[in-house]
């Protein structure tokens, strides 16, 4: 079994958590509403993927240990939700890893499929942040994407660098580590320092 196999298996799980915890924050649901937001947490990003690439079937419905791996992490969040609500920043963490991977997780998937890198760089882009963006219209919240924090961007510079990697003949394992390690460090760097793109429309003074 391939170590980003088991990666993206247990990342789907640590998105799960995040989606149950963020339910629960808004609207204090029952097992089936705190799971589903955890499911579309965990699937959404990737699912829409598939389907604007026309790639069927989806991940998790030929494959039921991404499904397995949701309904593990919603029981987590549940059992130790005490513990996990007081370790936030290390979940911070957690979602930064998950979505770096994924973002070059989307990019390979697209590129396998024969797109355009530019489009690939875009669906790798998708895949990490869509189900989250999901997740937070559900919960009433503004998706992340819309607030001040490099969020998207990180993934995107991401997804270019693995491209740009790749055209110039880097070993794929350390092509996807530090590609990987450049959307954790943008992310990281951007809340540490509170950075943040400019304004699309500037406010008067």
């Amino acid at each position: 079994m391939q170590i980003q196999y088991i990666l993206e298996v247990v990342g789907t799980c640590f998105f799960a958590i995040s989606g149950a915890l963020a339910a629960n924050d808004k609207a204090k649901p029952d097992w089936f509403g705190a799971s589903f937001i955890g499911f579309i947490t965990s699937i959404g990003g990737g699912s829409l993927r598939d389907i604007l690439l026309g790639s069927y079937p989806l991940v998790w419905v030929h494959d039921l240990n991404f499904v397995y791996a949701i309904f593990i992490g919603v029981v987590l969040a549940s059992i130790f939700f005490k513990v996990l609500i007081r370790l936030r920043k290390t979940f911070f963490l957690f979602d930064t890893v998950g979505i770096a991977m994924f973002t070059i997780v989307g990019t390979e998937k697209a590129l396998s499929l024969g797109v355009n890198p530019v489009i690939a760089a875009i669906m790798g882009m998708f895949s990490a942040i869509m189900g989250g963006v999901i997740r937070d219209v559900l919960t009433n919240e503004i998706p992340i994407i819309f607030k001040k924090e490099v969020y998207a961007t990180a993934c995107l510079c991401g997804a270019i660098a693995y491209l740009s990697l790749g055209y110039f003949g880097l070993e794929r394992n350390c092509n996807f580590i530090i590609s990987a390690l450049i959307i954790i460090g943008i992310r990281l760097v951007a809340v540490k320092m509170n950075l943040s793109l400019p304004k699309f429309i500037k406010e008067d003074k």
